[in-house]
């Protein structure tokens, strides 16, 4: 067994052009191999590869949005994944919330989530948390979490979170998606960063609208959340440039991709100084 992890270490290694021997060996020959391709990449190596398995990510819905960022990150391998969500799986939900299936059709949203995630990377610490959180367990988590991730369906959770996340100064990976249109953007990474009431002071107008009431094409909330979990990824292993201070909107009908640059309200209710 040793000598096999040298072996895959020094492969590393002639792919780097790199002396990591040492820090090659944190990980075992699984981990070696189940993210090797991510640990090429110069961005991201082995430091960078480490710094995403040590980390803690929450997950706040584990529908549309949060089944595309779960299954990510996990295959990413990121050490510890708390998944919240106080609904059930319904047959209407398998259209586009990939991490369940028909089986798990009655399940908690969080019990279905879990068992495809430690089918797909064992190696990934679940904790499932199967009720709406209360403000005192919201600040609980965010105070443990690296950084969370918005995959709700309504404005009063975001609003909650980006408060939570801004008295924090826990990084906040937001997305949405609705119909054919979506949108993504990070929040409250560095205390110059706008927060989320920066950008909407009331319900949000048609984004304040739902799946169930006004349809969503399934393969829009993967693109978007999928992005979600790239952008907690860079974030996390710290490479790259992300949407901080950008909003980034996506028409999926025409495939467009149009930005907006965000700056700090001075008159914002939650982060104004």
């Amino acid at each position: 067994m040793f000598f096999r992890t040298i072996k895959i270490a020094l492969c590393l290694i002639v792919g780097f052009g790199r002396q990591l021997v040492v820090s090659v060996l944190l990980m075992n020959d699984q981990q070696l191999l189940r993210y090797s391709r991510q640990i090429l990449l110069p961005y991201v190596d082995v430091e960078g590869q480490e710094k995403i398995i040590q980390s803690r990510v929450l997950i706040i819905g584990m529908g549309g949005l949060g089944s595309p960022v779960a299954m990510y990150l996990a295959a990413a391998g990121v050490g510890h994944l708390v998944l919240c969500d106080f609904d059930q799986v319904d047959l209407s939900n398998l259209q586009r919330q990939i991490v369940h299936n028909t089986d798990t059709v009655g399940m908690s949203k969080v019990a279905s989530a879990s068992q495809t995630l430690k089918r797909l990377n064992p190696d990934v610490n679940i904790t499932a948390i199967e009720e709406k959180l209360t403000l005192q367990q919201l600040d609980e988590q965010m105070q443990l979490a690296d950084i969370v991730i918005d995959a709700s369906d309504n404005f009063e959770t975001r609003f909650t979170i980006n408060e939570t996340s801004f008295k924090h100064q826990t990084p906040l990976v937001s997305g949405a998606a609705i119909k054919m249109e979506g949108q993504l953007s990070i929040f409250n990474k560095t205390p110059e960063s706008p927060c989320y009431r920066c950008l909407y002071k009331d319900d949000g107008g048609e984004l304040a609208m739902t799946c169930s009431e006004n349809g969503v094409l399934a393969p829009l909330v993967g693109i978007i959340g999928s992005m979600q979990a790239l952008e907690a990824l860079k974030i996390l292993a710290d490479f790259g440039k992300t949407l901080d201070g950008r909003l980034l909107l996506y028409d999926a009908f025409s495939m467009e991709w149009r930005q907006m640059k965000l700056k700090k309200d001075p008159e914002c209710p939650v982060c104004k100084v």
